[in-house]
């Protein structure tokens, strides 16, 4: 019985984009095209493997033929040309070439003849005119170029350049085989152009124009023939525009001294794509970022377009249609495997986005706070100065509503809400002073204001809460005052004949901690725990605080008292009223202390049940309330240099767009409580307001203010009108206060789309992808699968993906970021709900323990919840933060560590096993680079990571290890550790005796390994372990051991453990047999899993993933070899398929991810698909002797 396989579910860099006019867009990933059509909204139609083994680095579409009318700014580049509605394309990458039929009516792709491997690799493909039969010129990367027949393969012509020099890139230009024009980026930083016309005898041809100027090699060419324009992207982080003239034709080689026109730095990063249109170039590098540059004033930079992660943008794409009369799309691919799309629209409508408009701001004083009310297009600006005066502004008129006495001047602090009254909505404002008062009034009539007394010094701060009173949603006001006294007052607003008017209610206050900075800096009333108040405060402590109901009807009677005796009064004192010595305080009944560090807590808000709160610690806390104590469930922090986060903006998970408060569902289902909201981050990173996506690591938005130590105020961006009014203040715009002076930003007046694009595939790691591991699968009713996964990579985070194989779906459900280094090694461990056995039998929820580690000898631990969502029916995630632990911890708590000496800062860990499972701990095993053997004990309870045992007996870096657990013939458990080290020598460690919990505090642990023995060459890096029974030996138990290592050898390893002990309690072990395949790889094996005792997978960066089967005396025989398109494959994750159809899943990571699926089949189902395989791939031969006929 032997195995195939096949690709279920590829995601890879995405190396070639197209636009078919505006209604489609190509994509190759890999070696799969696929089809999405941007009408409407944007949605994948088709997908086909076009090219086998080779990897997509070309889509041409048929050109309209010179005969026909062509629009007047044509474009032609070495990625893409002009789409005429014509169907069929050429698809090329590596030596592959492929001819393709798309139907737009039936959104679908199909062959149009086998695939053709040439002799080398293609840099270009050009559809000629004019030719009876379908015939491409193709260019070749040693600087020739070729005459192919599209349908029968057939070459007709062949000609070389005298300078054989190797290409990194080419464009082929004119409109038939004799007028011909090659542009060459040579390996030696030059651009050549030549013709096919201009050859000699013996079929070479003379370079024509040589064009210096670029310090690298020249990835990536575009030609504007209109203009005659000619655009190169370089290694050397440059963009280069040539005057060359018109190519091809009578024309020949244009110009004969071509001159640079200009010379465009802006990527921090080498440069792969460019496109030119008659205004604008666009460049794309490894930077990820997407330039427009404008070609006015001498080529700066109009607009940037990011989204991608590390990697870069690897393909780009201009759909040039609409560019020039209002509008186009921009399309990127990233090495992330992410497709995203921009609308470009007219050529100044930036500029006006970008410029910041000053307010005109007059009044008496200076501003001090700022804050905007209104809904839509009315909203208006409200300033209060440092003269006590608030004045508010509509179309730049500015208006004084409320002036304050001499207590309100050179100090103020103020904030506004809105309450629903009726049919309108109701805004109030309170001020604060130096003294104590606060007066709160509505905007819409400030005569009507109450004065409030908070106790008889400076008021630090006021705070609106919305809270529940009696069942009806009310206001609530709180006002700090001295010694960490919180007053509060319950606000409301009543109609009568004269207007408005304010009705207050005293509350009893809320006493802070006693600390340095005693007041609140944010506050909220939690809906889902009725009576508690969450707080935080400027020492960056959270505060919970539960409201007193018994007190509050005990009060009644004595406030009314009091209000009847001193009515008279309080009218003479203009409504002055302060809360009386006989109200107690309220404590909080739970406290983080200091927990946002010394700089404080800037907000705090609640979504969908769990609470959020930020800090200028740069850190975005999720806590959740259980039994009414405050729990931290993740920590998530924004970039680096961000420190100073000021609140969190949620997603609307049904639109794209930001919301600040997100009304709760009356039902929310069990289900659905799980799922993580997500956000994106506001704050400050050094004088620039940032808005940071932590899901996608990406800036959304950055405006330059000059910093956080003003007064500011951001409104969300929505979908606004097409021709906004030039004095306008829309949503989606920042205003603050610098030098004096009111200023908005208009970076965001346009639609959401605009400004961060649309998301047609989303990717993860930019970087290559270092360890993966399998959580287990959900199904949903109708039996669809979804496995769920976690990565590990490059780009320092830890992903969790679901991938359903029946579509090809990826889904990233968190991302994890708490690593200061690569992520190297993964390990997971069953937990609570979900299938504890860890066998394939699908749940619809799974719950483990996931544990990380990696560069800086960082190891991290985390409990991961993941549900399916009934309703949209996919999965959702919870992640709860564990522990974490590094090796310099106690080092960076030293306060004269630079006096002393630090442990080795490039101290890794490369591997990482599950030693034991126990219910309350688990002990991990840890291979580090420093030589040492580490152990750790990880305790859920109290969330605590220590370390039980190293031992430096290696001396040199251990790559790999694993663990074993069996039963000795007592029944009681042998536990053995199994290193591999750089030297190719295996080590069995006996752990038996860290397993009596008793004993593990004084446990010392063993010196030496009990067993080693010399396998590889080199470096060991990879292990996987089976037990198997020897049939008639019930007294022994025999491990079988596969290795693989740098030397490309896969070794098979027989143990036998015997089942009595020593004298001395040791383990006795001895080796029954050693199997090797000295050739097993090409390159370093770097994955390997055993499927079952018989059955290993291995993979290594050659890109193959072959299948052994193992016979019981130890002999692997090769069963199945498949092509892998994950580039510098890492690491493998296998497990068999549950049920009667048998059959297994690999997953393979490295520069990307790939899942297939194996399925047994008898051999001669095999060797008809590789003969099918093999009628569908023609090699075509030729010489550089051909010559022209």
């Amino acid at each position: 019985m032997a195995s195939s396989g096949q690709s279920a579910v590829l995601v890879a860099s995405v190396t070639a984009l197209e636009f078919l006019g505006d209604e489609f867009l190509l994509t190759g990933e890999g070696p799969i095209l696929s089809v999405y059509s941007l009408q409407t909204s944007p949605t994948k139609c088709a997908s086909l493997n076009v090219l086998q083994n080779f990897r997509i680095h070309g889509i041409r579409p048929r050109t309209k033929p010179q005969s026909e009318e062509r629009q007047p700014n044509t474009i032609i580049s070495s990625e893409g040309s002009v789409w005429n509605e014509e169907e069929r394309l050429i698809v090329f990458g590596g030596k592959g070439v492929r001819l393709i039929t798309f139907s737009s009516q039936g959104q679908c792709l199909k062959p149009s003849g086998p695939l053709f491997e040439l002799q080398d690799w293609v840099l270009d493909i050009h559809w000629l005119e004019g030719e009876p039969h379908t015939r491409l010129a193709v260019s070749l990367a040693h600087n020739a170029l070729l005459l192919l027949e599209a349908e029968s393969g057939n070459v007709l012509c062949f000609y070389s350049c005298v300078e054989t020099c190797l290409l990194y890139s080419a464009l082929i230009i004119g409109s038939n085989w004799d007028s011909l024009v090659l542009v060459g980026g040579t390996v030696f930083n030059q651009l050549v152009l030549w013709r096919p016309r201009g050859t000699k005898s013996d079929g070479q041809s003379q370079v024509e124009r040589r064009l210096l100027g670029h310090s690298g090699v020249i990835f990536n060419l575009c030609y504007l023939q209109k203009a005659g324009w000619l655009a190169s992207a370089s290694d050397d982080r440059s963009v280069r525009v040539w005057n060359v003239g018109s190519l091809g034709g009578d024309a020949g080689c244009g110009e004969k001294l071509p001159t640079c026109l200009r010379v465009l730095y802006g990527h921090q990063a080498r440069v792969f794509c460019v496109r030119l249109t008659p205004t604008r170039v666009f460049s794309a590098g490894e930077d990820g970022a997407c330039l427009l540059w404008e070609w006015e004033g001498e080529g700066k930079v109009g607009r940037t377009f990011r989204g991608h992660r590390s990697g870069g943008v690897r393909a780009l794409a201009v759909s040039e249609g609409n560019m020039s009369c209002g509008g186009g799309w921009v399309a990127t691919g990233g090495a992330d495997g992410e497709i995203r799309v921009w609308r470009v629209a007219q050529e100044n409508k930036k500029d006006e986005e970008e410029a910041q408009v000053d307010l005109g701001f007059k009044a008496r004083g200076c501003p001090k706070v700022i804050r905007l009310v209104g809904e839509g297009t009315d909203v208006k600006t409200l300033v209060c100065t440092d003269q006590g005066e608030v004045c508010v502004s509509q179309s730049q008129i500015w208006d004084v509503i409320w002036q304050g006495g001499a207590d309100f001047h050179s100090y103020c602090v103020m904030e506004v809400t809105s309450i629903q009254k009726f049919s309108s909505v109701v805004r109030i404002c309170a001020v604060g002073n130096i003294n104590g008062g606060v007066q709160v009034f509505p905007v819409g009539q400030p005569d009507v204001g109450v004065l409030l007394q908070a106790g008889h010094g400076k008021v630090h701060s006021v705070l609106w809460v919305k809270s529940v009173f009696d069942g009806c949603e009310g206001l609530c006001l709180l006002a700090s005052g001295s010694e960490g006294m919180v007053y509060r007052w319950k606000i409301g607003v009543l109609e009568s004949e004269t207007g408005l008017q304010i009705e207050k209610k005293i509350l009893p206050p809320f006493l802070l901690p006693p600390c340095a900075k005693r007041w609140l800096t944010a506050a909220v009333a939690l809906s889902h725990k009725e009576g508690l108040y969450l707080c935080g405060d400027r020492r960056g402590s959270l505060l919970l605080y539960q409201r007193n109901d018994q007190r509050n009807k005990d009060l009644k009677e004595t406030e009314n008292r009091q209000q009847r005796a001193e009515q008279e009064k309080l009218n003479k004192t203009e409504n002055t009223i302060s809360v009386k010595e006989n109200i107690d305080p309220l404590s909080p009944i739970s406290t983080l202390f200091g927990v946002h560090g010394k700089q404080g807590v800037t907000s705090v808000c609640e979504h969908q049940g769990v609470c959020y709160t930020t800090g200028r610690d740069g850190c975005v806390r999720i806590l959740t309330i259980e039994e009414k104590v405050l729990t931290v469930r993740r920590i998530q922090r924004a970039c680096r240099g961000m420190d100073w986060l000021e609140k969190v903006l949620f997603l609307n998970s049904h639109r794209p767009e930001l919301e600040e408060r997100v009304e709760e569902r009356e039902e929310v289902t069990h289900h659905e409580s799980i799922a993580e909201a997500r956000f994106v981050m506001v704050g400050f990173h050094s004088i620039n307001f940032v808005i940071w996506d932590p899901h996608r690591q990406e800036k959304l938005l950055s405006v330059s203010c000059g910093g956080g130590h003003r007064s500011w105020v951001y409104r969300l961006p929505t979908h606004t009108p097409t021709h906004p009014q030039p004095n306008m203040l829309v949503q989606g715009t920042l205003v603050f206060i610098k030098h004096g002076a009111v200023i908005a930003s208009r970076s965001l007046a346009s639609t959401e789309a605009d400004v961060n694009g649309q998301t047609l595939k989303e990717g993860f790691h930019g970087r290559g992808i270092g360890c993966v591991q399998r959580l287990g699968c959900l199904a949903n009713a109708s039996s669809e699968l979804w496995e769920v996964f976690v990565t590990g990579g490059e780009d320092t985070i830890v992903s969790v993906l679901a991938i359903k194989p029946q579509s090809g779906t990826v889904k990233v459900l968190a991302v994890l970021t708490d690593h200061i280094s690569n992520v190297r090694t993964l390990a997971t461990v069953k937990r609570g709900e979900g299938n504890e056995s860890g066998m394939d039998e699908s749940t619809s929820a799974l719950s483990s323990m996931v544990f990380s580690a990696g560069g800086r000898a960082q190891l991290q631990c985390y409990r991961i919840l993941i549900r399916l969502d009934e309703l949209r029916d996919q999965p959702v995630c919870q992640v709860t933060q564990i522990a974490g632990h590094r090796l310099d911890e106690q080092w960076e708590r030293k306060r004269n560590r630079h006096k002393t000496v630090k442990m080795d800062p490039e101290t890794r860990y490369m591997s990482m096993a599950v030693v034991y499972d126990g219910k309350e701990c688990v002990l991990l095993a840890l291979g580090c680079s420093d030589g040492a053997v580490r152990l750790f004990s990880v305790t859920e309870s109290n969330r605590r990571i220590e370390m039980l045992w190293e031992c430096f007996y290696h001396q040199r870096c251990v790559l790999s290890v694993t663990a074993h657990m069996l039963k000795d013939s007592q029944g009681k458990d042998l536990l053995l550790l199994f290193s591999g080290t750089t030297d190719g020598c295996i080590s069995v460690w006996d752990l038996t005796a860290v397993l009596n919990s008793k004993a593990r505090v004084s446990w010392q642990g063993p010196t030496a390994p009990i067993f080693s023995i010399p396998v590889h060459q080199s470096g060991v890096n990879t292990l996987a372990l089976s037990q198997w029974r020897v049939p008639g030996q019930t007294e022994e138990n025999l491990i079988s051991l596969a290795s693989g290592g740098d030397d490309g050898q896969l070794s098979l390893l027989h143990v036998i453990v015997k089942q009595e002990q020593q004298e001395n309690g040791d383990v006795s072990l001895e080796l029954r047999s050693h199997w090797s395949v000295p050739l097993a790889h090409s390159s370093p094996l770097t994955g390997l899993c055993s499927i079952s005792p018989d059955l290993l997978v291995s993979t290594s960066p050659d890109q193959r993933m072959c299948l052994w089967s193992v016979s019981s005396d130890g002999l692997m025989d090769p069963q199945k070899v498949l092509f892998s398109h994950t580039a510098d494959a890492a690491g493998l994750w296998a497990w068999s398929e549950a049920g009667s159809g048998g059959g297994a899943w690999v997953v393979v990571c490295g520069q990307g991810l790939q899942l297939f699926k194996l399925t047994q089949g008898d051999m001669d189902k095999q060797n008809n698909a590789v003969r099918q395989k093999g009628e569908e791939r023609r090699k075509v031969m030729f010489s550089n002797r051909f010559l022209k006929t």
